[in-house]
């Protein structure tokens, strides 16, 4: 099982730290490990999340998008994702000079089998922006913190400028529901498939604390999904959408488990019939999301439709 990999990025005292133990604190069930950056012969960050965290490495005196390649970013992940009770989670927290683009192309390019790159957090001072062309062009998602300090408005709309299809979260204290980025472990006897009801699973339970508002929407069919199409729509990204996950029926080409975070997209075969839908994100538009799903089983996908699948496949 190949071990999610997401990266926290953001100027210096954004909230990236508080983000990260955010998650720690409240992930139920789910087990994190952490790559922590920072500069100093302290590293402070990674004593904020000790004792929290699974597992955890760390980086002192560096920068994993400038001191260290690819290879050992590999060598590092890999340790990880390693991990025994595995990990569903593996967190890079950047420290607050690295470099967005080059942090997650360092991840995205470390061949290992056992992790693989899914996605960038971006987190915002709503009071000090700072230069939001850092990082706001390749973000999955835009954590808007600090904003009973400031309205955020302003800040929000020049985000949408630079990137009008990535969701944006507005908070205080970096609180995001930790469920719009990892669901938890759902318990189930191998080797049952993943049903339906268990992908929504994390979408009804209750919550004792708040969370910042996110939209969660269904899309449900029998007919059969056109691959070139629906490909299309997930590379398309519409506004606002961050997750996508379920099954769809790509007919005599098969069923696949679909998981979409940010840029990040994989397929693989599954069993059964009919597609199966659960689209996550902030700001979307529900009606044009569901139509241009249906519009990917408006005609017949011919002999070459998947191949342009093949690379997401795993």
């Amino acid at each position: 099982m190949s071990t999610p990999v997401l990266a926290i990025a953001g100027f210096l005292g954004a909230g990236k730290t508080t983000l990260l133990n955010h998650l720690l604190r409240n992930s139920r069930g789910v087990r994190i490990g952490a790559l922590v950056n920072d500069f100093g012969a302290v590293n402070v960050d990674a004593m904020l999340v000790a004792g929290q965290v699974d597992a955890m490495a760390s980086l002192s005196n560096g920068c994993i998008c400038c001191a260290v390649d690819a290879s050992e970013a590999a060598a590092m992940l890999g340790k990880l994702a390693a991990v025994r009770p595995a990990l569903d989670l593996i967190v890079v927290e950047a420290s607050g000079v690295a470099e967005p683009q080059v942090l997650a192309r360092t991840i995205a390019t470390a061949e290992d089998d056992r992790f693989h790159y899914a996605g960038l957090v971006l987190v915002v001072d709503a009071v000090q922006p700072a230069d939001l062309g850092h990082g706001v062009t390749v973000a999955d998602l835009v954590v808007l913190n600090k904003i009973s300090e400031a309205s955020g408005d302003d800040v929000a709309a020049r985000i949408r400028e630079l990137n009008p299809r990535v969701p944006v979260l507005p908070t205080d204290f970096a609180r995001i529901d930790p469920e719009l980025l990892i669901d938890p472990p759902v318990a189930r006897k191998p080797p049952a498939q993943l049903s339906f009801d268990e992908l929504l699973h994390d979408h009804d339970d209750h919550h004792d604390h708040h969370h910042p508002e996110y939209q969660s929407a269904q899309f449900c069919t029998g007919d059969t999904v056109n691959p070139r199409h629906f490909l299309q729509f997930l590379q398309g990204r519409p506004q606002g959408l961050y997750r996508a996950k379920g099954f769809v029926d790509f007919g005599s080409n098969g069923r696949f488990l679909v998981q979409l975070v940010g840029s990040s997209l994989r397929f693989q075969k599954a069993r059964g019939r009919g597609t199966e839908l659960v689209l996550i994100g902030t700001g979307m538009d529900v009606a044009a999301l569901e139509a241009d799903l249906v519009d990917c089983t408006r005609e017949p996908a011919d002999e070459n439709a998947m191949l342009g699948l093949a690379k997401y496949v795993v």
